[in-house]
């Protein structure tokens, strides 16, 4: 979780893969990813599928390596 940094946490930072695709970082976004509409479903750090839950205020998403991530940490609602 973030608590008063500015940096994105392992799962949905900077990273080797494209938290939208599993690809290589730089690929392609989808458009639905980019309209702000689908959450990350690949961990930034080191590509494993995220287990992902989608809630009508948000979503969170949990690296079995990186820990959770919660769409009202980031602000990202």
């Amino acid at each position: 979780m973030v608590t008063g940094s500015t940096e994105l946490p392992g799962p949905v930072g900077a990273g080797v893969y494209n938290v939208y695709t599993g690809g290589p970082a730089g690929s392609i976004v989808p458009t639905a990813a980019q309209l702000g509409l689908e959450p990350p479903r690949f961990c930034a750090a080191c590509g494993r599928r995220m287990i992902v839950q989608v809630r009508p205020d948000g979503w969170w998403a949990k690296c079995s390596r990186h820990g959770t991530v919660d769409s009202k940490d980031l602000e990202l609602r």
